[in-house]
């Protein structure tokens, strides 16, 4: 049959393989009646969930790989955004797409909860397979909900396919995304030079100073506004400071990737420096999307089963509750506290090296 014939032409269908796709929608196998139209509304969501996670997963993969490398070659930057953002775009589609299963009364729900079983959206593979990419640890998680664990067991209980199992431990083994991020900002280049410690320590002494000089000026302000007295309002603005030169030199010893993520922060007009600010921002954009998520499919539950326990077995409501506090990406969030306004900061140091030379 030739290429050209009719017999041969692409269709919509045929590139979607929608004949098999719609087939997929008939409930657990062995189980009957057949899934009423609550039922298969609560299918075809899920569903889509996860054929969007198995996008976001193939977006952060494409990522890590661009970003697992000695040296980032600045053109990588804008494709590390891209492959970022789309991911950004789908957790916020997502966490809209809960309201489509607010659709679905609580009584509706409940005709067919048992058909559930005890399967759980723990279960979900490819969620945790994304979490994995991301950098959330095992210790970081709720309750001892250990997705290694928990998949092992299915897997040995033949509840998950081996192709499946050696999928998850593959993703496992990878460097994360917050990992390499960490690499990457600790070979930012702090008044001109990369991995300089003396340079690097200089740079955030003067950023202490520089925040330690501003809370004098915070602290005569409040109290000429009778927000306090000095004696409660000091060690308030204190502990700032302190806190912030502990996040900044861990053990005394400045830390190369803090440091370089305040300098950029703290430096956000100096051109050399716009796309590095850019992949920050998305990458806390990406994060701060991912809560969103979370949140909006706690309201949902809870809207739909209230506080009872969830089908696996966990608190249900109050577990997802939980997760909503769940942060990987800890550094890019925590810097935004110890920050100073630029006027009130040095100009940086060989300031054309950065594309101009700065001026306050």
């Amino acid at each position: 049959m030739s290429e050209d014939s009719p017999g041969s032409r692409m269709t919509y269908g045929n590139y979607l393989h929608l004949d098999e796709l719609l087939k997929l929608q008939s409930g657990p196998e062995g189980h009957s009646p057949p899934p009423s139209n609550h039922e298969m509304h609560f299918i075809i969501t899920h569903q889509a969930f996860e054929l969007w996670f198995k996008q976001i997963n193939r977006e952060l993969e494409e990522a890590l790989n661009l970003m697992d490398v000695p040296e980032v070659n600045e053109d990588r930057i804008p494709v590390v955004v891209s492959h970022l953002e789309r991911c950004s775009q789908i957790f916020t589609l997502l966490a809209s797409q809960w309201k489509v299963m607010e659709t679905l009364a609580p009584q509706d729900f409940l005709a067919f909860r048992d058909r559930l079983g005890t399967s759980s959206g723990f279960e979900s593979w490819q969620m945790r397979t994304l979490e994995m990419l991301l950098g959330l640890e095992a210790e970081q998680r709720i309750g001892g909900m250990d997705p290694m664990k928990h998949n092992k067991k299915l897997h040995s209980e033949g509840k998950l396919s081996d192709s499946v199992m050696q999928e998850i431990v593959r993703v496992n083994e990878l460097p994360s995304l917050n990992e390499v991020l960490s690499r990457w900002l600790s070979r930012t280049p702090v008044n001109g030079v990369s991995c300089d410690g003396q340079v690097l320590t200089d740079f955030v002494e003067n950023h202490l100073a520089a925040m330690q000089r501003h809370s004098e000026s915070v602290i005569a302000h409040m109290v000429k506004i009778g927000h306090g007295t000095e004696e409660t309002i000091r060690p308030r603005i204190q502990s700032g400071i302190d806190a912030a030169r502990d996040f900044l030199l861990p053990g005394g010893e400045v830390s190369h990737s803090r440091a370089g993520l305040l300098f950029i922060e703290s430096y956000r007009e100096l051109p050399l420096l716009s796309w590095p600010r850019r992949l920050i921002d998305t990458v806390v954009d990406l994060e701060e999307s991912m809560i969103l998520f979370r949140s909006h499919h706690a309201r949902m539950v809870e809207r739909m089963i209230g506080r009872r326990m969830g089908t696996g077995g966990s608190s249900g409501v109050d577990y997802l509750d939980m997760t909503i506090k769940y942060r990987i990406f800890k550094d890019l969030w925590a810097v935004r506290t110890m920050l100073v306004k630029r006027d009130a900061l040095p100009d940086p140091e060989s300031p054309d090296f950065y594309g101009y030379a700065a001026e306050n």
